[in-house]
């Protein structure tokens, strides 16, 4: 069973900010903007979601605004699914926020490509070196950064209900083998062996994602963010769509499976309530199995990392789900808003404030160095072990549906479910992905 239990930066806003400007140029001058969105007046504003963890980055803004009235960062909340359609929008148009907001991967290089955004490697190099090396390259594009990190560092974990194990006389499978003899004992017992949220079709990817690089490495799918011909052709993917068509027909995620959601968590309560045996879910499960289940929680909840594959070429360090949120700087803001952005990004970005109340809040800051007070929190035993995934993980892969451009990101939503509810054969699947690079 795999259970486990400075001043900040030495850089100014000033010195900061004459890295930035000399790059971009000066950006739009004031009054180019008239929109508010921190282009125009000096004025610097940042668009960031609800819920989460983002009432705690509100907390460090206001912090820096007090500090700083003359450079004071306005901050507007949306959903999800809000916030990504009016931020596609306003970058195209130029009116986009001062800090802006992504997942890196595909969207962010399509940022760089169209100069929305702009290279603040120097200008954050100090705070490069505190953070977690597997975090911090999900703001790199071609070894400069354009991107940091924001909130907390999500890798997917596989979650178990212990007691069921016990009851069984079952161990945590380690291996895909034993996953499968596992899966094959809890159903004889009339137990689901896997929650999944079907319907949602999004956590299906964390199973194609890490059995993908357990059996060939991340090299599979750069290829394909590369946009070599004939990528998703590399054995790993047909080898990994082989797997997951082995799961279904065998039963390992039983019969119901498309019909389930994750928006209400029905899939995590399958494992709190005895119904199913393991999810494979990101860390944040965590925080919603004590929100949920807190008993269970304590006494019942194991973790334990994903299996590996008998021959795969994947190090079995490395990890896939959500390394953080990014910020960026807006090539569209003016100067001044740039330097305020700079500014709260240098004083106040992961400072001790932050890590503090993130902790509290059963989140792990992507920072270097923070062993002592992770073991401190109330949520020790876990948070602990995530920090240790995040920051051992030779490769931390992004969710493919961000890592990829919009367009092949939903034609990978769409034939990954077909292929989950048996609609095309894995090497349909291959083909298909194939035609969008």
């Amino acid at each position: 069973m795999t259970h486990s239990r400075r001043g900040f930066l030495g850089i100014s806003a000033a010195s900061a900010m004459a890295v930035v400007l000399s790059a971009c140029g000066g950006g739009t001058q004031p009054g180019e903007n008239p929109d508010g969105n921190g282009g125009g007046g000096g004025d610097a504003n940042a668009w960031i979601l609800t819920g989460g963890m983002w009432p705690v980055i509100q907390d460090s803004i206001d912090r820096w605004n007090e500090v700083n009235p003359d450079q004071e960062i306005s901050v507007e909340e949306f959903e999800n699914d809000a916030y990504k359609e009016r931020i596609r929008t306003a970058v195209g148009a130029g009116r986009a926020p001062t800090l802006v907001l992504s997942w890196g991967g595909g969207t962010l290089v399509d940022y760089v490509n169209n100069d929305h955004v702009v290279d603040i490697t120097d200008a954050t190099s100090d705070l490069q070196d505190r953070l977690l090396p597997s975090v911090a390259q999900n703001g790199q594009v071609d070894g400069a950064t354009y991107a940091v990190p924001v909130n907390d560092v999500q890798p997917v974990v596989l979650f178990y209900n212990r007691d069921l194990f016990d009851e069984h006389g079952l161990e945590v499978p380690t291996t895909y083998d034993e996953l499968l003899e596992v899966s094959a004992a809890f159903q004889e017992a009339d137990v689901l062996p896997i929650a999944l949220a079907g319907a949602s079709v999004w956590p299906e990817l964390k199973w194609i994602q890490y059995l993908t690089d357990r059996a060939g490495g991340p090299e599979a799918f750069q290829a394909v963010l590369d946009g070599e011909a004939d990528a998703w052709s590399h054995p790993a993917f047909l080898d990994a769509t082989t797997k997951i068509k082995e799961l279904v027909d065998t039963g390992a995620f039983g019969d119901n499976y498309g019909s389930v959601a994750a928006d209400q968590n029905a899939d995590i309560a399958l494992v709190h309530t005895g119904r199913a045996a393991m999810i494979l879910w990101l860390s944040s499960a965590y925080a919603t199995f004590r929100t949920d289940a807190p008993e269970f929680t304590e006494s019942s909840l194991g973790w334990t990392t994903f299996p590996t594959i008998d021959g795969g070429e994947g190090d079995p360090a490395n990890i896939v789900g959500n390394p953080a949120n990014v910020f960026s700087v807006s090539a569209a803001a003016s100067e001044g808003a740039q330097e305020a952005a700079l500014g709260w990004i240098s004083d106040q970005l992961y400072d001790d404030a932050q890590i503090e109340d993130m902790i509290a809040a059963g989140a792990v800051p992507p920072v270097q160095g923070i062993e002592d007070q992770l073991g401190q929190s109330e949520n020790a035993d876990f948070l602990t072990y995530s920090y240790g995934l995040a920051q051992e993980a030779p490769h931390f892969q992004l969710s493919w549906d961000q890592a990829l451009p919009p367009g092949q990101a939903q034609e990978l939503l769409n034939n990954l479910s077909q292929l989950f509810l048996g609609q095309i054969t894995p090497q349909q699947f291959v083909d298909n992905m194939n035609a969008t690079l």
